[in-house]
């Protein structure tokens, strides 16, 4: 029998004046209802702009006797731990915007049209039992611009909400800790919430009356924006009715809040954020996370790595010259490197049954091979953990010729249990070399 207490954890260490992890005492743990299972499933989607160079990615051998590549040899420890799969292919043909935005999709924008992504579906299915059903950060502000019908912004974010509907991902790191850990529960944060609340009825109120006379083009991006408001009036209804928790980490971590505003170096932003999501999924604030290591059009600076003079996007169009193909390469394997450290601190992280990483599919890649020429065949993909048994990992998979996305898209989607015959009209059925 657990001792209850009126001493929330979190809210005790606060008050002592130090935040510090202290042991899973029971005193402070939540009666779980009854029947509750234990560590969750989780989902985490990593992006990485601008592809690779394949002679440095592409990995040699298949099955569980693959060698590590140049570029993935970061991952050496963490060898049994993920898959890497090869032959898949993206869709379109306008470059970057269309291979980011069908990263997560299998579809990719057109005429400001795509379809609802992996992470929003998973979310759906399994986010209804914690504090946010997902989150989705990132490093790197839209850049605008673009023809109009494929404006380059939208290479901001691989996650939609609805065909109409992106969802940009959050880049200030104290923004995203505050939404993701602020106490709830206090006056003050209902009495925010209860003026939210009468604010948005009244905003869904106009928009449905306005609807009643508008025209068809109206009409449709009216939908849209009430679909972006329904998204906040939900978020208002978690705060004021929280979910019941149905499981209870084994011991909470420290919650140290990020400096405000933006950190000045490329690789400290990320790996703030990186922390963040793994801090999310641990504490199961969230089961479902999207992280943008940068825009999909992305000309970061990189000059804080040796030998880097130029931007990401300019020596991705190497022109198979050694000079930008070594700059490339060298960010690229940082990029895994980045990967390395968030797999092995997820592996880290005991859960009872497992660690985080055994308890979560992590998928990581680029929408393009080569930014060389905007290759779309081949994409470099990596997935990792055990998914709970579900992945078996530690191999090299190397899928049928013109494979789309989309199949692994459909074979993570129904491993969450969505059951679907199709990712968004554009699978040819799933994966089956995944097993």
């Amino acid at each position: 029998m657990l001792i209850r207490t009126n001493l929330p954890r979190r809210r005790f260490l606060q008050g002592t004046g130090a935040l510090m992890a202290l042991p899973a005492l029971e005193m402070f743990c939540e009666a779980a209802p009854a029947g509750a299972a234990g560590p969750p499933l989780r989902l985490l989607c990593v992006f990485q702009p601008n592809g690779v160079y394949p002679k440095a990615w592409d990995v040699e051998g298949t099955g569980s006797g693959f060698r590590l590549s140049q570029i993935l040899e970061p991952l050496a420890a963490l060898r049994d731990d993920i898959v890497v799969v090869s032959k898949l292919d993206n869709v379109g043909v306008r470059g970057h915007v269309q291979m980011t935005s069908s990263f997560l999709t299998g579809v990719g924008v057109r005429d400001g049209r795509n379809a609802v992504s992996l992470d929003m579906m998973v979310a759906e299915r399994i986010g209804k039992d914690t504090k946010l059903p997902a989150i989705q950060l990132g490093t790197e502000p839209p850049r605008g611009g673009g023809d109009g019908s494929q404006p380059i912004a939208m290479a901001n974010t691989v996650t939609w909400s609805s065909p109409t509907t992106r969802v940009s991902p959050e880049i200030n790191p104290r923004v995203a800790f505050d939404r993701m850990f602020r106490d709830q529960s206090s006056p003050e944060a209902r009495r925010f919430a209860l003026q939210r609340k009468s604010v948005v009825d009244l905003v869904m109120e106009d928009a449905r009356r306005l609807r009643k006379y508008a025209g068809a083009q109206d009409r449709a991006k009216l939908d849209e924006y009430l679909e972006s408001v329904r998204s906040v009036e939900a978020d208002i209804e978690r705060t004021l009715n929280p979910p019941p928790r149905s499981w209870v980490p084994l011991q909470e971590p420290e919650l140290r809040p990020p400096a405000p505003g933006l950190p000045r170096r490329r690789d400290q932003h990320l790996k703030l954020m990186i922390d963040l999501c793994v801090l999310a999924l641990q504490t199961d604030t969230t089961r479902v996370a999207t992280l943008m290591t940068a825009h999909g059009f992305s000309r970061q600076n990189f000059t804080f790595l040796p030998g880097v003079t130029s931007d990401h996007h300019g020596m991705s169009h190497h022109k198979n010259q050694p000079g930008p193909i070594r700059e490339y390469t060298t960010v690229s394997r940082w990029y895994i490197e980045q990967l390395a450290y968030m797999l092995k601190k997820m592996k880290g992280i005991d859960e009872g049954n497992g660690s985080l990483l055994d308890n979560t599919l992590v998928l990581y890649g680029s929408g393009m091979k080569d930014g060389n020429g905007h290759v779309r065949t081949d994409l470099p993909i990596i997935l990792a953990g055990r998914a709970q048994g579900r992945l078996k990992t530690g191999r090299h998979v190397v899928a049928k010729q013109n494979t789309p996305l989309a199949n692994l898209l459909l074979t993570i989607a129904n491993k969450f249990g969505l059951e679907l015959p199709s990712f968004n009209g554009r699978s040819t059925g799933e994966l089956s070399e995944l097993g």
